[in-house]
């Protein structure tokens, strides 16, 4: 290959792996919002999830068991979220907001109460890859789409999956009736309160899992603030995406790309200041946010509370 080919194939290399924290907590986004819960603590879920993720697999010595903890904590943020929105009824973005806040205190808490203070931040094994048989050796596509640890290749199948899932099934049809018109769904002996506690846990568990991963991939350990903003670009990933997996799939393809070219022009020694190439991931998100906001599809009852022994919603 020449020097362009092999450019091209690790820049879309790194996408890809770039991309999973994309899917993985706009997937979680889209589950809750499906049903009408809005999720905004993203960045401090993410970050707990991360922290919990990795300590666990420190101390435990395998990663598995190191995202399934982040899957936890994760499912626990969705579940506390359901409960103050769904059965209390409080204010959606506010409850997120608290959420966040305490899942950014507690990510830089547990570190320090279970390893202290460390000069050398301890280490553990990161995801490897795993060809596919045949796949990985086709030129070019091969090792971009069949080189990559196993989160790269279960982010794209989960796409798929709550795609048709969401379309295609009556299971999706009920769920999408929760969050364009719960009073009707509750007419038909849908239980809207079930729906949104179920799809809240699991995208919480999502969303745990995609901060899991930036230590499990990227660095091997733990560091403060380590999402970089990531949970906050997801918001808008999800109204870029209309609200549909298969558009947030590609959604985060595009972010991850813009957050690749980033940093390859940073090790390059691009003469343009690091701190504008850092920016380049935020400002393609309100690029995008301005073209697309007012045209995003989003359900219909996006950030409401049920109530019904209200008369009208």
């Amino acid at each position: 290959m020449t020097g362009i080919e092999t450019f091209l194939v690790e820049f879309l290399k790194l996408t890809f792996l770039s991309m999973v924290p994309f899917v993985l907590a706009g997937q979680g986004t889209m589950l809750g919002g499906r049903t009408g819960v809005f999720n905004v603590a993203q960045e401090g879920i993410m970050l707990t999830g991360a922290s919990v993720g990795f300590l666990v697999g420190y101390t435990s010595g395998s990663v598995f068991v190191g995202s399934i903890a982040a899957m936890l904590v994760g499912g626990l943020f969705g579940l506390i979220l359901a409960y103050f929105t769904t059965t209390l009824k409080m204010d959606q973005f506010v409850v997120g907001l608290a959420l966040f806040f305490v899942g950014t205190g507690l990510s830089t808490l547990l570190p320090k109460l279970v390893l202290g203070i460390t000069l050398t931040p301890p280490l553990i094994p990161t995801l490897k890859n795993i060809p596919v048989p045949l796949l990985s050796e086709i030129p070019v596509l091969g090792p971009i789409l069949f080189n990559q640890n196993i989160l790269v290749y279960i982010s794209v199948l989960l796409s798929i999956l709550l795609w048709y899932l969401l379309f295609k099934t009556n299971l999706g049809l009920r769920l999408r009736s929760v969050g364009e018109n719960p009073k009707a769904a509750d007419s038909l002996g849908i239980s809207v309160n079930r729906y949104r506690y179920l799809t809240t846990i699991i995208g919480g568990m999502l969303i745990g899992l995609a901060g899991a991963y930036l230590p499990m991939v990227y660095t091997g350990t733990f560091t403060e603030l380590m999402t970089k903003g990531r949970g906050w670009i997801v918001i808008a990933l999800t109204f870029f995406g209309g609200w549909s997996p298969l558009i947030i799939l590609l959604g985060s393809i595009f972010f991850a790309g813009i957050e690749v070219l980033s940093y390859r022009m940073q090790v390059g020694g691009s003469v343009i200041p690091f701190q504008f190439l850092n920016m380049l991931p935020y400002i393609g998100t309100i690029i995008i946010m301005i073209f697309t906001f007012g045209k995003s599809r989003v359900p219909a009852f996006l950030g409401q509370n049920y109530d019904r022994e209200r008369r009208t919603l």
